[in-house]
């Protein structure tokens, strides 16, 4: 195995892993940014005002990516074994 295969499969994973989180970190984005908007606005300043809404949308967007990123997961890894062969020299 030389270097070019190891900085492709790490590619993957990093861009694999990206691809992954971006739904819930856009999410936590989005409602962090809405929440702390109508903090200001407002001037209630809770702790708890910004968590709570920000947990239930990622929980959200879980429920709603969950399927997509294990199929992402599961071609990415039946990619990477069907690799194994010509990784091996074979």
């Amino acid at each position: 195995m030389d270097t070019a295969n190891v900085i492709d499969i790490a590619t993957l994973a990093l861009g694999l892993a990206a691809k992954l989180a971006a739904p819930l970190l856009i999410t936590a984005l989005v409602v962090g940014f809405t929440v702390s908007l109508l903090q200001s606005v407002t001037q209630i300043q809770e702790i708890t005002l910004s968590f709570v809404p920000k947990a239930i949308g990622v929980a959200v967007a879980i429920v709603l990516c969950g399927s997509w990123m294990i199929s992402e997961l599961v071609v990415t890894t039946h990619e990477l074994f069907d690799r194994i062969p010509g990784l091996l020299g074979g």
